[in-house]
């Protein structure tokens, strides 16, 4: 029969992913996978970390444009640039700075109704407008309907202009969990932790905030909702 002391019993199953898997640290989450590695020829544990915190987006992404069917290519063109143009002037209007806005489609071609018979042409522009007060979504939103017939509304999506603080209160929670993961698996193999020896940062891009049509009663339709900003973390401590 072999015999295995507890702390290489540990830290093989540790090191292989418990019970042949990737090993699940307490983080909370079932979806949240971490490896952990106890390194005992080393006296070494690395063990990633996780960190999150929700915040509210202040700044507004709209994507709008117009778009006009004619006979000919350039009655379609004229007419498409003429209500790119109202749309602009409704978008300055409605609050938006003429360095918040930026063209993101500009096209013209021929329709068929049987190939290679071309039936009109199809113009269209869109633009790109930064809502920086999130109170006026909803008169941006109306202003940009309120255009005409042509106009499109292709969506919205929302962000946070800052997010240093929460990226600094996520990363203080992904060391805190990194620490608390390794002390336990360290006492399962019967050890203490040390210092640490090396921090890495992962991933700290924040996931973007989409529009999911959420309603504010009596107050507004457009609704930011809420913005995770995640940091991962991968310590590795030293085993006493």
């Amino acid at each position: 029969m072999i015999k295995m002391s507890r702390t290489a019993a540990v830290a093989a199953l540790v090191t292989m992913g418990m019970f042949g898997g990737v090993a699940f640290a307490d983080s909370g989450s079932e979806s949240d996978l971490t490896k952990v590695t106890v390194d005992d020829t080393q006296s070494r544990i690395t063990v990633g970390g996780q960190g999150s915190l929700s915040a509210t987006p202040d700044v507004m992404r709209l994507n709008a444009g117009v778009e006009v069917r004619r006979a000919s290519a350039g009655e379609a063109f004229a007419d498409a640039r003429e209500a790119a143009a109202k749309l602009t002037k409704a978008l300055l209007d409605a609050g938006i700075q003429a360095k918040d806005m930026r063209t993101d489609e500009l096209s013209l071609g021929p329709e068929y109704d049987n190939y290679p018979h071309v039936s009109g042409y199809r113009a269209a522009q869109g633009v790109e407008a930064v809502v920086r007060d999130i109170e006026a979504a909803d008169r941006v939103v109306d202003a940009v309907a309120g255009v005409g017939e042509d106009v499109r509304l292709n969506g919205v999506s929302f962000e946070i202009s800052n997010t240093r603080k929460a990226l600094r209160a996520a990363r203080d929670a992904a060391f805190k969990d990194a620490g608390i993961r390794a002390g336990q698996y360290a006492k399962l193999a019967g050890r203490e932790l040390g210092r640490v020896l090396s921090i890495s940062e992962e991933d700290l891009t924040p996931p973007p905030a989409t529009f999911g049509g959420g309603a504010l009663a009596d107050k507004a339709f457009v609704s930011p909702g809420q913005q995770a900003v995640s940091v991962h973390v991968r310590v590795v401590y030293e085993l006493v």
